[in-house]
């Protein structure tokens, strides 16, 4: 029997490895697996190069639990090694410069283990004593075993070992108890070892007989040691693909859409199957659920710096050995095969979405409501790929017609270019609630884009920047005439006396609705467009959009909706009210008026009197004659809008009037809704 003191001289290393990486110390599994199956791939490279002559037999890594001696054994039956070996990978961990390298980077644990690829000294987050018995399987080899108990002192003598290969036995810690259970250990194993390209044995198969389960004499094989991924695509059929994705998501009850099969030499090595998946309206729930993988052994699924962000919301797998990453697999060091990498992967998916539009349109049309998203996704955060996606990404209109963005174009130039020359892209968000809207507009002979998506605020800002002279409108934004402004407008046969009478007999009918404001104005539209609609800003809508997606512009979340009551001047009733208000207000209106117009021609006089003096030029008697007429204005307004109001209170067809344009808004609810449809009922 032997002792020493592992090639490290600072009594650090340890505490540092038992810390190491705390929140994702379950990975001890894999690295001792992982071992475990390197060391057999190494055996059958051997045994094909006549290096080895003996037989391989069964080639298998088991992984065992003992609940009663607290231990968690990894076995295999590769290379195995020598006391010599064992001496040099196992004792002398550091080789040249260690000491150094472990002064200067001890504070930082990842640093210090994926600089030496310390993977096996892993096990010792979760143990307090590992113990490895191995034979070389050069002839002739002494078993040894070697024994420490978490610092630098060992034990290191010849043993008893029948087989070639290597047993690392764990002595799991009191505080980590957890990991002798069986259900634990299969989680871990079928997470980080499930496409190993080795057998992985834990247990028996087991089955049910005679009312319970009972174990079989056959291993339970808990992984796919030819995952698809590493199959040549030529050798797959759909269903291969569609199987290996539930195989990789089995609680994933949706079917992909699309997949792409990633097989590159060079300039660097990568395979992988990504799929399009079905995504939800939570962009978030549907990020981190690309696999990554190096030479078939898990490292993460938080792929951020392998993949562009937007390329996240893919499903799949990825494998690259040329990807740099410490021993515990789970922190990616960023170098240039990484940008390479994530540049290529969006090239093809690009590349792959452009095939699929050319080759089955109409199969791409009817799948563009769930890829809509992620392309979107990948247009705004990506600048390449929206270049790229300028050829496939579709607009859809109301009727469920799909466009390039070349062909919407040229379908609505003709009609849509307003007296700027800009090209105005109608849309609706909500077909049921903007129905009229929406009909209105094609009666114009225009075209309704459906832009009811997540993203298509944020798509829409950007989309307007892009195309040349492009302008989105909410098609409820405005009164259909003023959507998009030709020069042959319709003219206003009302008085700027009468506009103003009429605008404020609605004003006084308007309702009083939480966080919402009402203008009005009297609008000129055709004798045929409703009487009267309620329409919403497009500019201050769309920014209260934005708010709700960018913390940033909270400011406008917190202002109030506006809307503006627009009362068509042209409009048949309209005309009827305006002429009945004339006819039942003159009488009392008539001398307010007089009055205005003395008070008006009295400031007018005393304003144009102060022209050209300072304020100490002017008299106290001339400032006070000011104040009074401004007064005496606001007196008569006062009384002039009282006249108005209750005329509106008394005239149902007013309240009538605004009810329906907002109920055909959505926005007649509760109480107002009943005193709706119960003077609707005394109108008939």
């Amino acid at each position: 029997m032997a002792t020493g003191k592992i090639g490290v001289s600072t009594k650090d290393l340890f505490p540092i490895i038992k810390k190491f990486l705390y929140s994702d110390h379950d990975i001890f599994l894999r690295e001792i697996v992982s071992n475990g199956v390197d060391a057999t791939q190494k055996i059958k490279v051997l045994a094909q190069s006549g290096e080895f002559k003996g037989e391989l037999g069964e080639l298998k890594v088991t992984v065992s639990v003992d609940k009663e001696a607290k231990t968690i054994t990894v076995s295999d039956r590769g290379i195995g090694m020598t006391r010599d070996e064992v001496e040099k990978y196992i004792n002398q961990i550091a080789f040249s410069g260690a000491e150094e390298f472990l002064e200067k980077h001890k504070d930082d644990a990842a640093t210090i283990i994926g600089h030496f690829g310390l993977g096996f000294y892993s096990s010792f987050m979760v143990s307090d004593k590992v113990e490895i018995k191995t034979k070389s399987y050069k002839e002739g080899s002494q078993a040894v075993r070697w024994e420490c108990t978490g610092d630098p002192e060992y034990v290191l003598e010849d043993c008893d070992k029948a087989d070639r290969g290597t047993d690392i036995i764990m002595h799991v810690s009191e505080d980590e108890i957890g990991f002798c259970d069986e259900a634990k250990i299969k989680e871990l194993l079928n997470k980080y070892c499930k496409f190993l390209p080795i057998n992985i044995v834990f247990g028996k198969k087991t089955e049910w007989k005679d009312g319970k389960q009972v174990e079989t004499a056959e291993d339970n094989v808990i992984n796919n040691v030819e995952p698809a991924w590493v199959k040549k695509p030529a050798d797959l059929k759909e269903e291969d693909y569609t199987n290996f994705y539930h195989e990789l998501y089995p609680m994933q009850m949706d079917e992909p859409l699309f997949h792409i099969h990633l097989n590159v030499d060079y300039p660097f090595n990568l395979t992988g199957i990504l799929y399009f998946p079905k995504i939800k309206n939570n962009v978030d729930v549907n990020r981190n659920k690309i696999q990554l993988y190096c030479n078939q052994v898990f490292v993460t699924d938080s792929v951020e710096g392998i993949v562009p962000d937007f390329l996240t919301l893919l499903h799949g797998v990825i494998d690259s050995p040329d990807i740099p990453l410490n021993v515990s697999r789970s922190y990616l060091q960023s170098d240039g095969n990484v940008k390479k990498i994530s540049s290529h992967i969006t090239k093809k998916v690009a590349d792959r979405l452009e095939e699929i539009f050319k080759n089955d349109r109409k199969q791409f049309e009817e799948k563009w409501d769930d890829l809509k998203i992620f392309i979107q996704y990948g247009m705004l955060t990506d600048e390449k790929f929206f270049d790229r996606a300028q050829k496939f990404a579709l607009l859809k209109d109301v009727d469920g017609k799909y466009f390039t963005f070349d062909e919407y174009k040229e379908l609505i130039k003709a009609e849509q270019t307003d007296k700027d020359g800009n090209l105005v892209y109608l849309y609706a968000n909500d077909t049921d609630v903007q129905y009229t809207f929406i009909e209105s507009a094609k009666n114009k002979g225009y075209n309704v884009l459906l832009m009811n998506g997540q993203l298509d605020t944020p798509s829409m800002n950007q989309l307007e920047q892009k195309l040349e002279k492009a302008k989105f409108t909410r098609v409820d934004s405005d009164v259909v005439d003023k959507l998009i402004a030709k020069d042959n407008a319709a003219e206003l046969t009302l008085s700027t006396r009468e506009k103003s009478e009429v605008e404020e007999a609605f004003r006084a009918e308007l309702p009083k609705l939480d966080k919402a404001t009402f203008t009005v104005s009297v609008e000129a539209l055709a004798e045929n467009d409703m009487p009267i609609v309620v329409t919403q800003n497009e500019w201050m809508r769309r920014m209260k959009e934005m708010s709700a997606m960018q913390s940033g512009m909270s400011f406008y979340g917190e202002m109030p909706d506006s809307f503006n009551i627009v009362v068509n001047g042209n409009h048949p009733i309209v005309k009827k009210l305006i002429s009945g208000l004339q006819e039942q207000t003159k009488s009392e209106l008539a001398p307010i008026y007089t009055d205005l117009d003395k008070a008006n021609t009295q400031k007018t006089e005393l304003e144009n009197a102060k022209q050209g003096k300072k304020d100490e030029e002017i008299s106290q008697a001339d400032k006070d004659a000011l104040s009074d007429v401004e007064k005496q204005i606001s007196e008569l307004q006062d009384k002039k809008n009282k006249v108005l109001a209750n005329y509106a209170k008394d005239n149902k067809v007013v309240s009538q009037l605004i009810d329906l344009a907002l109920l055909s808004n959505g926005m007649l609810k509760g109480e107002s809704l009943t005193k709706f449809i119960k003077r609707s009922v005394e109108l008939m």
